[in-house]
């Protein structure tokens, strides 16, 4: 049974390689060199010291996938708004784990004042990451054409949003800088 909990330190190891294959192998992100344990160890801990979520999906003893909220720029006054990422292991797609973290990523981000999350989807051609967050609410609001060259081609990013909570009817409560 496959289970969604905060990460920790332990998990980075798993963290990294999940990403890692999906540095080398998909279009899914634009960077591309893997990074090391210890970068990927920095980025959590910029994540976890903003107050925000990052998650994994354990089944058994095993991270089978990973998905965090940062500030989707790092200006202090977009702290109400995150930026999604999630990546499953190789293999584990199909299997409702990306819509699982999703909707407990969103729930823990509007749970500590976060008004709007949105994906910004590397490669307008993923359709996987584009019907997870629409099935969860999210519109698409744009498309920037060929802003990435990737794997021998350019590619698209797909810009993506909901709402969370009170989204932008009321001011928001004060959150960590």
């Amino acid at each position: 049974m496959t289970i969604i909990r905060a990460s920790l330190d332990a998990d980075i190891a798993a963290i990294t390689n999940i990403y890692s294959h999906h540095v080398l192998n998909s279009t899914g992100t634009f960077e591309t060199e893997a990074p090391s344990v210890q970068d990927m160890t920095s980025r959590r801990a910029d994540v976890l010291g903003k107050g925000l979520p990052y998650l994994v999906a354990v089944d058994g003893n095993q991270v089978v996938g990973f998905a965090y909220g940062n500030w989707f720029k790092p200006r202090p006054a977009y702290r109400y708004s995150v930026e999604d990422s999630i990546y499953l292991a190789p293999g584990q797609t199909g299997k409702g784990l990306g819509r699982a973290l999703l909707a407990e990523l969103m729930a823990r981000c509007e749970a500590v004042g976060i008004r709007k999350i949105m994906a910004i989807v590397g490669d307008s051609a993923n359709a996987a990451s584009v019907g997870v967050h629409l099935a969860l609410g999210f519109e698409q609001v744009g498309k920037i054409d060929a802003c990435g060259w990737k794997f021998g081609a350019w590619r698209d990013i797909v810009i993506m949003q909901k709402k969370l909570g009170l989204g932008d009817t009321q001011p928001p409560v004060d959150l960590p800088r």
